[in-house]
């Protein structure tokens, strides 16, 4: 195989995240729409949520093992979302109730020194409120 084919296969398994498709949240019996999220080495998982607006959601949040730390943060005042978690390896529930439809950004804040945050290293994704 050629570079030039190479080139473009290793760009393409780069970009593979970006194309994910969107999670809807799962509704169960009680009314409440669940989805697991697990952060890692500058990765969500789902990077891409989406939630239906005026229904609890609960997202079980957690961390892949490792030393790094990582957290959650989504933040939309006019949604009625303020999410500020540190992630750690057991999984730990954090509620709300989205209460207008819109996208919101969510990203890991945290950054060591001298390094570039975990957000511009990709820790990022979208929450979208849908009716």
């Amino acid at each position: 195989m050629n570079g030039r084919w190479q080139g473009v296969l290793v760009l393409l398994a780069a970009l593979g995240p970006a194309w994910a498709e969107p999670m809807p949240a799962r509704l169960d019996a009680d009314g409440v729409q669940r989805v697991e999220v697990v952060g890692g080495n500058y990765f969500f998982r789902p990077d891409h949520i989406v939630v239906k607006v005026g229904v609890p959601v609960e997202l079980m949040v957690s961390k892949e093992p490792g030393l790094t730390p990582h957290s959650l943060v989504i933040w939309s005042p006019r949604m009625g979302i303020d999410v500020d978690a540190m992630l750690g390896g057991s999984s730990r529930v954090i509620r709300f109730t989205p209460t207008v439809t819109g996208r919101v950004d969510f990203y890991c804040q945290e950054k060591l020194l001298f390094f570039a945050s975990h957000q511009e290293r990709g820790m990022a994704g979208v929450l979208e409120v849908v009716e």
